[in-house]
């Protein structure tokens, strides 16, 4: 049998529940795994494996009675560290917030585990979700499965490389300005913001509560659809959620997708990109183009006026949320957090006003402009290879603003209007690097993106490449 620890959530949750496999056997796979990895991408903060082998026997002895928790059952998980969990604390990827413990559990968290997943432990990030790279001086850079000396991503670093290096089937990420796609761009994954109010952010850390969406980073389509499943829903404690129902079935996505509108990237936004990451977009359109989706340019308004209106709120947001912080604690920051954050106290409040009284009025614009001529939009996450840690590292790079803006420039306007988009992987560079591109969709269309990434990932291969573990962490 395969080594469990390469199977998906979908492959997990189907060989457990046929009795190919235990709960107990898939934990104990992810746990080896991570004893095999951590020392070589730091994914993870917090392990609880006495609890999460505990939990495991539980859900086989249920089983062998014939009680099914649900569709995730047995299935190892681990998430970003920014999801509170009664009776003990978060870090947030910062040295404030592990001393105060939290009263309630996340929702998000709490109905991946009452569909049957367990929680082997709790994932690195960003600080305070307020980096794009991966970078923690609290408690050690994230780094790349595919190439340690990279950046993985964030702020949703650790979960970006957990699954990468195939020590969980999947995990939970934030995503305000890109936190999602950007790391699962990096590291080969599949990455979904979901539309803002599609999943619950009660109990999770904010960024900037109004920009803010909780979304799974998996290997394959089929996996964060199953995750989105489970996670999705109104929640009381969250009034921003939806009532509108996401799928239960994940049947949905082997619907063909001949005939779907498909909205090619625009050119301007392919200018800096390199010849390989162009070749790749290019590529995975006529791979859509070949599954019967008709491909064609589509006229765009530019991301630009989104990107700065999101940017003043993600500031503004965040700079109301830590001020006390900042007063108190300015020692607890990392430099390029605290500057980072310090900005937003420098925007006058009527631009705040002004960014969120326009964005409904730009979501219609954009809806009625780009969505009545396609179904789905093509755009590119990263134009660029994957940058290195030293390269990237604010503490000692004096160039940093302008690669944040680059690294974001096409995933904060979309968080800024609220849409859908999924990072979907579609190839490696020369130097074995991730590529990916970015599928966007009118509000709640998220079972649309899932099913052309569902039915690209069929027709390709390359979800199916694993990162070899580095000879030097074998050699201790």
């Amino acid at each position: 049998m395969t080594d469990p620890a390469l199977m998906g959530v979908a492959e997990l949750a189907g060989a457990i529940r046929g009795g190919q496999l235990s709960a107990v056997e898939a934990t104990r796979a992810a746990l080896d795994r991570i004893a095999a990895w951590q020392p070589v991408v730091n994914a993870f903060v917090r392990l609880e494996a006495d609890a999460a082998l505990a939990r495991a026997a539980d859900l086989d002895r249920d089983a062998a009675a014939g009680r099914w928790a649900g569709p995730l059952h047995g299935v190892p998980l681990a998430h970003k560290d920014m999801f509170a969990r009664a009776g003990s604390a978060m870090t947030g990827g910062s040295a404030i917030l592990a001393a105060q413990p939290q009263p309630e559990p996340a929702p998000a968290v709490a109905r991946l585990e009452a569909a049957g997943a367990i929680t082997l432990g709790w994932l690195n990030m960003s600080e305070f979700a307020a980096g794009p790279t991966g970078h923690n001086i609290h408690f050690g850079h994230n780094r790349n499965p595919w190439d340690p000396a990279r950046v993985t991503g964030g702020s949703s670093a650790g979960s970006g490389a957990a699954v990468a290096a195939r020590m969980v089937a999947g995990a939970l990420g934030s995503d305000t300005g890109g936190s999602i796609r950007l790391p699962a761009a990096m590291n080969g994954l599949v990455g979904l913001k979901p539309t803002y109010g599609r999943i619950s952010r009660a109990g999770s850390m904010p960024r900037a509560w109004s920009l803010d969406t909780i979304g799974p980073l998996t290997r394959t389509a089929a996996d964060a659809a199953l995750m989105t499943a489970a996670a999705a829903g109104h929640d009381p404690r969250d009034p921003t959620t939806t009532r509108r129902p996401f799928p239960q079935d994940p049947a949905f996505l082997e619907r063909p997708v001949a005939g779907l509108r498909l909205g090619l990237p625009p050119g301007d936004w392919m200018a800096d990109a390199t010849d390989e990451v162009t070749a790749a977009v290019a590529a995975a359109m006529a791979v859509l183009a070949d599954l019967g989706m008709a491909a064609a340019p589509v006229a765009v308004p530019s991301l630009d006026p989104f990107f700065a209106l999101g940017d003043a709120i993600s500031k503004s947001e965040a700079a109301a949320a830590h001020g006390a912080w900042m007063r108190s604690r300015p020692q607890d920051y990392s430099v390029h957090v605290y500057s980072r954050t310090e900005a937003g106290f420098h925007i006058p409040a009527t631009r705040y006003l002004e960014a969120t009284a326009l964005r409904g009025r730009f979501l219609r614009q954009f809806v009625e402009t780009v969505f009545t001529e396609v179904d789905v939009l093509a755009a590119p996450i990263l134009t660029f290879p994957v940058p290195t840690i030293a390269e990237t590292d604010e503490e000692h790079t004096a160039a940093i603003p302008a690669m944040v803006a680059r690294l974001t420039r096409y995933t904060r306007p979309f968080n800024y209007l609220g849409l859908p988009a999924l990072a979907l992987p579609i190839g490696f560079d020369a130097a074995g690097l991730p590529m990916a591109v970015q599928l966007v969709g009118r509000p709640f269309a998220e079972p649309l993106l899932l099913r052309v990434a569902h039915q690209y990932q069929q027709a390709t291969g390359w979800h199916r490449r694993v990162p070899a573990l580095p000879a030097l962490a074998t050699a201790g």
